[in-house]
């Protein structure tokens, strides 16, 4: 009898080597060929045109590039100091039984509902940009543990539905603000001289495909992949006392820290505004610039709040009873999650070498002389900047990186086109959004398969970056879909963005 042969599989840190290979060996053969692209871009407020060329990894400037900087390049590394700061609030929570009381009941609710709700509160996290999947992904596995689901589902749910519902959600955020800057330059240029970009102009669009997307995606979810994950993950914390007044404490220590907070965010009271940016002109601007306190610091006031609570309600509720337990409780969020940071320092190798090697500015360059050559207008040109924007985000995952290689162009493309630039920037949004979903470069990606690894109880399930594609991919193409009925409906109808603010010009 012939035995069954065993399916290989490539792990992910090999995956990773094997893909920072091909940049490497591409970057050479595309050298010798002479592959160059022109970048448009603005500069003292006229267009410039740069020629842009590949650098050759496998030189030796290149290997002097990498082997010189290989410190400074892990840490530079962002995604690692978010992900120790979540943590540690996530950590403390979990262990102090705080998780276990908030999410008791969460086993009563119909699964659909669970799915909607991950959903839902994913694309809303999207307002803290990056931050949100460090904070997102984990919870969203304790929340399916304790509504008896499988966790890894629950990962998987919460990283598709950030990156899908990344470019929009129910408030605008950093990231629009960085993004209407530029789409302000662009417009005012070259096609009319009195825009001023709104950061509020899609509010109406934006809350309108949050719900739709939320709706739809959890559906499709639980139609296309739930079905993959059919048993729930163990519950290992039973021995965690539950307290009403534990509970009732730290509600009360929550919600002085959030009025607090609150207070810090309104301007010209006293003692107010340490969370604000003040050299900055425009509550918008105070709120959320790069420099702006709350929102360049989410994730720390998250842990700080966390810790407290945490350590509140497990000292009243018993499940922490010395200072010494809760600095151990402190570290338990990173317990089986060794993993991710040996994915990350490998990601953050792979990222210097695409950057290095110019790949995807040089692809980029050449993608935005495509369709600002093309005859295009209305439904075929919204398509085209989507598809695009996709392709470009598997190289790039970088959101402003994309814009200012696109903005020149497409900007006054579509205004020619009597679309609106508001709309233009929010079709890139959605799209760029969708692109971090399905790309291994994107760093988050690793977050993702870290939490599935951790919550991988099956040894002959192996976790990879591609067996994980090809399980999340059909669900995000449909997701593609509904983005651009989405976009397309939006336009064909007429429906206002925002307050004043229209798909046409």
């Amino acid at each position: 009898m012939r035995k069954p042969k065993k399916e290989r599989t490539l792990g992910p840190v090999f995956t990773i080597m094997l893909l920072s290979l091909v940049i490497a060996v591409s970057s050479l053969i595309l050298s010798l060929i002479g592959f160059e692209g022109q970048l448009t871009s603005i500069n003292n407020d006229t267009l410039e045109s740069t020629m842009i060329l590949i650098n050759n990894f496998i030189s030796k400037d290149g290997i002097n590039y990498l082997f010189g900087n290989i410190v400074n390049i892990l840490g530079a590394f962002e995604p690692i100091a978010l992900t120790i700061i979540s943590l540690i609030g996530i950590g403390i929570a979990e262990r102090s039984g705080l998780f276990k009381i908030l999410f008791r009941n969460v086993k009563y609710l119909n699964p659909r509902t669970v799915t909607f709700i991950t959903f839902l509160v994913s694309i809303a996290a999207s307002f803290f940009g990056d931050f949100a999947f460090v904070v997102v992904i984990p919870i969203a596995a304790i929340f399916y543990k304790y509504a008896n689901r499988n966790a890894r589902l629950g990962v998987l749910t919460a990283f598709i539905a950030t990156c899908v519902g990344y470019g929009t959600g129910i408030m605008f955020n950093n990231i629009d603000l960085l993004l209407g800057m530029s789409t302000q330059a662009s417009a005012s240029l070259d096609v009319d001289k009195s825009y001023v970009y709104n950061i509020s102009s899609s509010l109406y669009l934006m809350l309108g495909s949050t719900v739709i997307l939320a709706s739809l995606g959890s559906i499709i979810v639980d139609t296309f992949l739930a079905n993959k994950f059919p048993k729930k993950t163990p519950l290992q914390d039973e021995e965690l006392h539950v307290s009403k007044k534990g509970l009732i404490l730290s509600g009360i220590a929550f919600l002085l820290m959030t009025l607090v907070i609150i207070y810090s965010l309104i301007p010209n009271l006293p003692g107010s505004g340490a969370l604000l940016d003040m050299s900055q002109e425009g509550y918008v601007n105070q709120l959320l610039s790069d420099n702006a306190p709350f929102y360049t610091n989410a994730v720390f006031l998250f842990t700080v709040m966390m810790m407290i609570c945490g350590m509140i309600y497990g000292k009243v509720s018993g499940n922490i009873k010395s200072s010494n337990e809760y600095s151990l409780a402190l570290s338990t969020g990173f317990d089986g999650i060794g993993y991710l940071f040996v994915l990350f320092f490998f990601s953050s190798l792979l990222l210097a070498i695409v950057d290095y090697t110019n790949i995807g500015t040089v692809i980029s360059a050449n993608l935005v002389s495509f369709i600002g050559s093309m005859q295009f207008s209305g439904i075929p040109l919204i398509i085209s900047l989507f598809v695009i924007v996709i392709i470009i985000g598997l190289f790039i995952p970088s959101t402003v990186t994309k814009w200012n290689l696109l903005n020149p162009v497409v900007v006054p493309l579509f205004m020619r086109s009597n679309i609106a630039p508001d709309f233009t920037q929010f079709v890139f949004r959605a799209a760029d959004g969708v692109a971090k979903a399905i790309t291994p470069i994107f760093p988050y990606y690793m977050v993702m398969l870290a939490y599935l690894e951790k919550y991988n109880y099956d040894e002959e399930n192996k976790i990879t970056i591609f067996g994980v594609w090809k399980l999340i991919f059909p669900v995000v193409l449909m997701l593609i879909v509904v983005w651009i009925l989405i976009l397309i409906g939006w336009y064909v109808i007429g429906l206002p963005m925002g307050n004043g603010t229209y798909v046409a010009l």
